[in-house]
């Protein structure tokens, strides 16, 4: 099934009105007004079983009665009659569904009731009905004029894609537009998601031409795996804005931990967006300003904001709203200062912001902000104009719009004031300068512009490689961590906790548990003193709090009476709890040492997610921290780090040392890897991780255990995870026809400076064979788009070989497969020089030993007539080939089994 089924709602050719009426004020009219009088050309049926005709068109008693059968129904009918009337849609092959029907899961457990049976109907048509609702205020697409909604007006076309799970904030979202002259591309009320889901229409978008930035309203996200996916997807190209409301809703369940009690629900979709690409917004406002500045994509290089303006209250005012927001003022160069003293009065501000004066006219204006555009120490400008008696608003604005259109920088307005300004703010609107009546306004949208830009660059950035050796390979890692976890209690023990660390390469002080006074002063004489007991209890989770630790611990004596010590106040301070005794562990000391937390907790909407912050006692209190979402790479590591407000004394602070940062990222990564691996792994405290210049260590930990949940229906052996993780696999050793040893492998973000060396090293010829023309220089930003792979949706299998010493690629394959694992494209490449040694053969088959276990049903390549070499691989494997009208390409597809194979790892070494 591809996503372009959803052209039966969003591009149908005949739309049938269920529930059609004539009677004004109702749903039912108010649809079928709205298809008939907006421009749609398509077909229009009403459909009531009372009327021979609706609103002056003939009417007809059920969709079985229809002339043709509709692309699109849209059901306005009670909540009761729906499920009835949606199995007659499918028996005759109406295959797009809007329901805008209230009455279902938001009334409770018949309604609820009514969406199951709903469900069970449309899965009898194997994939092919799609339906968006119920509950759904309805679709339009002014593009074609289609309004199958009962908005009160049908907005103009423009190139933003607006998605809502609310039908009254649609509602006010067509009023705004209307008056702000916003077009849309399309415009969905996706209402309770039944079927449609966000994913689905953001996937559809990013195959679309209209759709320049998308803009969601989110109440929940059901399907977090596909949504992230399919996020990920589309903002690598396009801007997504996202406004999230419940932002303080609390969490179901009450945290059990230091990572539950920090890690906020609301916490999770920020760290969740920022993974997928997805600029977040806390006002409903600046929903608009945000998406439509992100479309025009003339993104700032950085936070460099110049002011220009003519009082300098309004520059007062704007700088406080852009300190106030992390944002920065850009120092302008002695050659700026310089022209600008030419041009500008004496008395100007000699400082930016840059006060032309009161009595500035366009030219003056003008050819300020021209100057200070030109600094390269700029990244944007924002003009401030107040009604003063000598200000010409309109011709400035004049000016200033054309100045805007040349500038390769972003150039925001501020127009002050009301009908004096109205006339200059239509000038610039409609040049494309997004204008605002108030400067804390831009500003609000420019730190918007400056996060987006941040986030893409470290989402895009290529990371370092980090060696990880594990002790053990793979499936032995697993294995005995996997013994540890089996038959253990649902809260592990502190000793099992960093067991758990150490399979993983996570250093960890030694603990050993002591249930009496004896055993703990034994236990202690043997570790050496200075030792640290702590309280034995699976119950007791801020040992503290009752007593629980005691540091220091230099003899046999101090040992039995620290123990006594500690089991009576846990016991009379928490009587419930189940006192076992301690554990004694040695008193780690390190010079110049920060204590933080690192942690994981699974979230209902998006699964496991890790987190880094100040750690100890006063975790909760600081609540310094940063989250991620599993898996990570160094990158993404240092970016969790370095968010902190404490990184400037992990740094290095006043003449200290910092810490040990690549060991604290591969402590992240490590963690990264564990948690990926064990679904069952509710919460786990790493608390305090002890971190310094020379190391870190584990001095305590605590996991809590229990049965994983899905996030995705496509999460195959990650179902905790809302991004696939690296597929180890699928790697596997081989040899090349004349016997060099390769290995197979999906490409890492970290491939970026040997995939960039391959291709530039290979032939014209063999560009123009893959890629259909001549590239002569790959750059960064063509190897984000193959280095970084979302693996639930695409996957580029390298080959790996040893050459004079270095690790090289000697061949790309490649697979692209639609957001439905129905069609994957496929692709390969082989350098001049590894050429004719089956290493072409080699990827082909692999990757379509992929391709079935992902399910694809089809695989499809195109390459030139001429290469004979490809076309006869294909040949050799069953596909079919097809020239093209054009006579220079042919098409080779092959159809695959449908069931999905079992995914087996292979045997890839260690780590």
């Amino acid at each position: 099934m591809s996503i372009r089924n959803l052209d039966k709602i969003l591009n149908p050719k005949r739309v049938a009105v269920v529930g059609a009426s004539s009677k004004r004020g109702g749903v039912g009219y108010t649809v079928l007004r709205n298809l008939i009088t907006s421009g749609y050309s398509g077909v229009v049926y009403p459909v009531n079983p009372k009327s021979e005709a609706v609103q002056g068109i003939q009417a007809y008693p059920d969709v079985e009665n229809l002339p043709q059968p509709a692309d699109l129904a849209v059901i306005c009918t009670p909540a009761p009659t729906v499920p009835g009337i949606v199995e007659q849609c499918g028996k005759m092959g109406i295959m797009g569904i809007a329901i805008l029907s209230a009455g279902f899961r938001e009334v409770g457990k018949e309604g609820l009731r009514l969406e199951n049976q709903i469900k069970r109907i449309a899965r009898r048509f194997d994939g092919r009905m799609r339906i968006v609702g119920p509950n759904s205020l309805g679709v339009i697409v002014p593009r074609i004029g289609l309004n199958a909604s009962f908005a009160g007006t049908t907005p103009r076309p423009g190139h933003l894609a607006f998605i809502s799970q609310s039908g009254a904030l649609c509602t006010s979202v067509l009023d705004w537009s209307e008056q702000q002259n916003v077009g849309f591309s399309y415009f969905v009320s996706i209402g309770n998601m039944l079927d449609v889901t966000f994913s689905n229409i953001i996937d559809y978008c990013a195959e679309m031409w209209d759709t320049k930035s998308v803009m969601l309203y989110i109440e929940s996200i059901g399907e977090a795996r596909l949504f992230v996916s399919a996020a990920r997807a589309y903002s690598r190209t396009m801007p997504i804005v996202a406004y999230k409301a419940g932002r303080f809703a609390e969490s179901a369940a009450a945290a059990s931990s230091h990572t539950g009690a920090l890690a906020g629900e609301d916490d999770v979709y920020d760290a969740a967006f920022q993974r997928a690409g997805i600029e977040r917004v806390y006002d409903v406002d600046d929903m608009f300003d945000c998406a439509g500045l992100l479309s025009g994509r003339r993104l700032p290089r950085g936070g460099r904001l110049a002011i220009v303006t003519n009082a300098g209250g309004p520059g007062v005012m704007a700088t406080d709203a852009l300190i106030s927001r992390g944002g920065g003022l850009a120092k302008l160069s002695k050659g700026t200062m310089k022209e600008l003293n030419e041009v500008l009065p004496a008395a100007w501000s000699r400082r930016n912001p840059v006060d032309v004066l009161g009595d500035a006219q366009p030219d003056r204006y003008t050819k300020a902000a021209e100057i200070v555009l030109k600094d390269a120490g700029v990244d944007a400008v924002l003009a401030i104009l107040t009604p003063q008696a000598m200000t010409d608003p309109t011709g400035t604005a004049r000016e200033l719009a054309k100045l805007a259109e040349s500038s390769a920088k972003l150039v925001l307005a501020a127009w002050m004031g009301g009908v004096s300004m109205a006339e200059g703010l239509r000038i610039m609107t409609a040049a494309g300068v997004v204008a605002y009546p108030s400067p804390d306004a831009a500003v609000r949208a420019f730190m918007h512009l400056v996060s987006y830009e941040r986030n893409l660059r470290v989402l895009h950035e290529t990371p370092r490689e980090v060696n990880l050796k594990f002790d053990l390979g793979r499936e032995k890692r697993q294995a005995a961590a996997r013994k540890i976890i089996k038959g253990a209690p649902p809260t592990l023990s502190s000793k099992a906790a960093k067991e758990l660390l150490e399979v993983y390469g996570i250093p960890a002080a030694k603990t050993v548990e002591a249930r009496t006074a004896a055993k703990a002063a034994s236990v202690a004489e043997a570790m050496g003193f200075p030792v640290v007991l702590k309280v034995l209890s699976p119950d007791i989770t801020h040992k503290t709090d009752v007593g629980g630790v005691e540091l220091n611990i230099r003899s046999d004596r101090q040992t039995k009476l620290a123990f006594k010590r500690i089991v009576s106040k846990a016991r009379k301070l928490q009587p419930e709890a189940d006192v076992r005794g301690v554990t004694v562990e040695p008193m780690v000391s390190m010079e110049h040492a920060f204590e933080l937390i690192v942690g994981v907790k699974r979230d209902p909407t998006f699964g496991s997610v890790i987190m880094i912050g100040t750690g100890g006692t006063a975790a909760e209190v600081f609540r310094d921290r940063s989250l991620g979402l599993p898996p990570l790479n160094e990158r993404l590591a240092r970016r969790m780090i370095e968010s902190l407000r404490a990184w400037p004394l992990l740094e290095g602070y006043r003449g200290s040392p910092g810490i040990d940062k690549d060991f604290l990222i591969e402590i992240l990564i490590r963690f990264s890897y564990l948690v990926a691996d064990h679904p069952d792994i509710a919460e786990f405290d790493i608390n305090p991780l002890l971190v310094s210049p020379k190391g870190a260590v584990a001095l305590d930990a605590r996991a809590m255990i229990s049965p994983g949940q899905s996030v995705g229906e496509r999460a195959g052996a990650y179902p905790h995870l809302a991004i696939s993780p690296y597929p180890e696999h699928y790697i596997t050793d081989t040899r090349t026809s004349d016997g060099r040893p390769i290995r197979l492998r999906p490409i890492r973000p970290e491939d970026e400076p040997m995939w960039l060396k391959m291709l530039n090293g290979c032939s014209k010829e063999s560009i123009r064979m893959r890629f259909f023309s001549l590239i002569s220089d790959f750059t960064h930003e063509m190897a984000v788009r193959y280095c970084v792979n979302d693996y639930d949706r695409e996957l580029a299998m390298v080959a790996v070989a040893e050459h004079e010493g270095e690790q090289q690629l000697v061949g790309i394959g490649r697979l692209e497969a639609d957001p439905n694992h129905t069609v994957a494209e496929y692709a390969v490449i082989v350098p001049d020089a590894w050429q004719g040694r089956g290493i072409g053969s080699l990827l082909t088959d692999r990757c379509l030993e992929i391709a079935r276990d992902w399910g694809v049903r089809q695989v499809r390549a195109q390459t030139l007539a001429v290469n004979e070499r490809m076309i006869a691989i294909f040949k050799h494997r069953g596909f079919t080939i097809t020239p093209e009208g054009d006579g220079e390409t042919i098409t080779a597809t092959r159809k695959l089994t449908r069931t999905p194979r079992k995914r087996t790892a292979r045997k890839a070494g260690k780590g």
